[in-house]
């Protein structure tokens, strides 16, 4: 057959494997044999393992690649590849290495010891490759699993919340129906929400608009936002959308909203205070019906006054003024988004943060 002669591979010319080696995309290393100190010399290089790492060939040839290790390459695959190869066996693994310049990148081996007739191993190739991109993709991916554990069972613990609040402030089964489907598909709107945006948060405005627009009127304009762009992460959006969607049914009810001469207007600003940014955000109705101060406390007002106090550090004021609802809100956002730095991540569901975008 064409290419074998004598039952042996015939050898390529090797001219053409060096062409072939320079030029790889893979980093090519061949060392000398030898594990003791100072370790294996460098015998040759390709331009992709130059391009890697910043050396050129005069710079490294005769020294170890140990020089490429840091204090932050992990020791314990130092061990296991020094094992192997003491064993004469290859080995492939990944490690954190140091460019020239001293920046660090994620880098994975694959090495082979080449042998001579006897057996004994007289030197050693290292295929190479900068796997920076790919761990990095895989930690995001690692991240993204863990938030998502703890997200499910935030949104879980959050329904059971609701589920035993709605029962204990409804009146009927019909009254808990309504109330309990609507506060799901509250909740399931922001969670959309979040997760439409890749740094998962959501704009202020678009939870108001999300709750309010369908009950704005062309030519007539019932609902009036005003305020500059502010971004929720998760754990503040969550309980803040819960909220806009209480004081939503509430003003359908009872409100400006049910009356056909309401109208309802939502500023918020954010603040530079000392301790870090607070936003304020009012709710403020006009010309609807009378109101009456409330002769119970309901799930609303215990989100209100409760949930966003006790849990996101809020300051609510609830005033009951002729022209309409009046509420109230100041949320902390800068100290919120320090504690959540000086937590370990996912271990505290309780942890709220804020970012506005500019």
């Amino acid at each position: 057959m064409d290419g074998y002669g004598g039952g042996e591979l015939n050898r390529p010319d090797l001219g053409v494997l060096l062409a072939a080696v320079e030029a790889s995309g893979e980093a090519i290393l061949i060392t000398s044999a030898e594990l003791d100190e100072p370790g294996p010399r460098i015998e040759y290089v390709n331009p992709a393992f130059m391009r890697m790492t910043g050396y050129t060939a005069c710079e490294v040839l005769g020294l170890t690649p140990r020089l490429l290790q840091g204090p932050k390459t992990e020791r314990a695959v130092l061990d296991q590849m020094r094992a192997a190869l003491v064993r004469g066996d290859g080995f492939q693994g990944e490690a954190l290495n140091y460019r020239k310049d001293g920046t660090t990148y994620m880098v994975e081996w694959l090495i082979t010891p080449v042998r001579e007739a006897n057996g004994d191993i007289s030197r050693w190739i290292s295929a190479q490759r900068d796997v920076t991109r790919r761990r990095a993709a895989e930690d995001q991916q690692g991240l993204m699993v863990r938030e998502l554990h703890h997200r499910v069972k935030n949104t879980l613990a959050t329904v059971q919340a609701v589920l035993n609040a709605t029962v204990r402030s409804s009146p009927s089964i019909a009254e808990f129906t309504r109330a309990f489907s609507g506060r799901i598909a509250s909740l399931a709107k922001t969670h959309a929400l979040i997760t439409e945006d890749t740094d998962q948060v959501v704009g202020f405005e678009e939870l108001l608009r999300d709750e309010l627009q369908a009950y704005d009127e062309p030519g007539r304009q019932r609902v009036r936002l005003q305020g500059p762009p502010v971004l929720l992460f998760s754990e503040l959006a969550v309980p803040i959308g819960m909220a806009l969607h209480e004081l939503t049914s509430n003003a359908l009810r009872h409100g400006a909203l049910g009356d056909p001469r309401g109208w309802l207007e939502v500023a918020w600003s954010v603040e530079e205070c000392p301790s870090g940014q607070v936003l304020h955000w009012t709710w403020n109705e006009h010309d609807g019906p009378p109101t009456a101060l409330p002769t119970r406390e309901g799930f609303g007002s215990k989100l209100l006054n409760r949930v966003l106090t006790l849990q996101v550090g809020a300051r609510v004021d609830i005033a009951f003024d002729p022209d309409g609802l009046r509420v109230s809100v100041a949320v902390p956002l800068t100290m919120a988004e320090r504690q959540s730095k000086d937590t370990e991540p996912y271990a505290n569901p309780t942890v709220f943060r804020s970012a506005s975008r500019t």
